[in-house]
């Protein structure tokens, strides 16, 4: 972990660099996903099946893309008892938490008139989850459950499958969010399909997971297209510490982050120089336990400690990174929590780390990260609804309002927006 010191350049330096993290883009990248993107939109299934192939070593022709009801019944009977009952929780937390997030539309009124909104769900969303390097069912339930809540009518989810095999536990994660059907495609192509349609892949309104670098700019180039959740990057974490935390603490939670990718960020930010001390003797004692070593020294290595003058500017320098997660193990975290402005999950205290949230707790765990909490949100109900606007004008209103329409509209030059106004009034004298 590399420490800069505040009031110094290089502290000036480092945050700044910390800012600019999401921003990174490959041309490479780019390019490959536009290709992709445009066959699956031109092809439709024959490109799919070709890329499935090539990345995945999978050949869909005799089995297809989407997994059978019989093989999710029977990946269900595999799955350890404890296993299921720990997902059901997790699903039954999921669900009561954003069950508070639904929205009703309104009505109000003017002289004369009625306005409105109307809350609509979309008709059918598709959720990526990513695999490969592990089985990720907490993604699954994280994605599907919310649009569920929101009242979307279909839910499906593309799954990456080495091999065409999606892990027994992702497809009991499926049959517990009521999943309408999982599909063994991964990639850009997946993104492609679901954003495009195909002869087996049907066309989604909103795409929300996170995905690796090609998936994440398959988003962002269908954009527009469909909707997206977000543009997730590597997992974040910024511990916010005096000298009240226990430094086995602090150190847990940077490594429980640490170990996603090599690209994770972790920072901890700290007024206390013995903390400080404390910490890095406890990441190097625990690391040496932890089964994906190099992984974590990778991420550690590009790791930053902020040595601060007090937990008011540690405070700033949190705001300055908009970490995905943040972590108060202060005195007072809910005082400092009231000061806090860019985070997308803030964990309070010691005995609230990272993984609760990841899992069980009942929050979403997917988040905004590169500093997109300064205007972005976690993961909710409202990514699966949109608003419509409702006017209803009794004559007396449209007589009322004609004047300054007429005027408005005779200054942008639209002379037939006043027409259809006076029309109206015209017909009604």
């Amino acid at each position: 972990m590399r420490w800069v010191k505040s009031g110094t350049a290089a502290f000036r330096e480092t945050l700044a660099e910390t800012g600019m993290r999401g921003t990174t883009e490959s041309s490479k990248v780019a390019a490959v996903v536009a290709g992709i993107l445009s066959r699956v939109r031109t092809e439709g299934d024959a490109a799919l099946a070709e890329y499935t192939l090539r990345f995945d070593g999978f050949d869909p022709g005799g089995k297809g893309f989407a997994v059978p009801r019989r093989e999710i019944d029977a990946a269900w009977r595999r799955v350890p008892k404890d296993l299921k009952v720990s997902l059901s929780l997790a699903a039954s937390r999921i669900e009561a938490f954003h069950g508070s997030q639904s929205q009703a539309g309104y009505t109000t009124e003017i002289p004369g008139a009625v306005l409105g909104q109307r809350v609509i769900p979309v008709a059918r969303a598709g959720v990526y989850v990513p695999g490969g390097k592990a089985a990720y069912p907490s993604t699954l339930l994280m994605n599907s459950i919310p649009a569920r809540v929101a009242g979307v009518g279909e839910v499906v989810a593309a799954c990456a499958a080495p091999g065409g095999k999606v892990p027994d536990v992702v497809l009991a994660a499926a049959r517990i969010a009521g999943v309408s059907e999982v599909y063994r495609i991964g990639g850009a192509q997946a993104v492609a399909a679901l954003a495009f349609g195909t002869e087996s892949v049907p066309r989604v309104d909103v795409i929300a997971g996170p995905g690796n670098a090609y998936v994440t700019e398959a988003k962002r180039q269908v954009f527009g297209v469909v909707g997206i959740d977000m543009l997730a990057g590597p997992s974040e974490l910024v511990v916010l510490a005096d000298d009240s935390a226990k430094a086995s603490y602090v150190a847990a939670d940077l490594l429980s982050q640490a170990e996603h990718d090599e690209d994770a960020f972790v920072a901890l930010v700290t007024d206390s120089g013995v903390l400080s001390g404390e910490v890095e003797a406890e990441l190097i004692r625990q690391a040496k336990k932890l089964p994906r070593r190099e992984i974590i020294a990778a991420s550690l290595a590009r790791a930053c400690g902020f040595l601060v003058r007090s937990v008011k500017e540690g405070i700033g320098v949190v705001n300055d990174i908009a970490p995905e997660h943040l972590s108060l193990m202060v005195e007072n975290p809910w005082s400092v929590l009231e000061r806090v402005r860019n985070a997308g999950t803030a964990f309070l205290g010691p005995y609230s780390p990272v993984a609760v949230g990841d899992y069980l707790a009942g929050i979403n765990h997917t988040l905004p990260t590169g500093g997109a909490a300064r205007f972005s949100s976690p993961l909710g109900v409202a990514d699966f609804l949109k608003r419509m606007n409702v006017v209803s004008y009794q004559i007396r209103a449209l007589t009322a309002d004609a004047p300054h329409v007429v005027r408005l509209a005779g200054k942008e030059g639209l002379t037939a927006h006043a027409q259809a106004v006076l029309e109206r009034i015209k017909g009604e004298a």
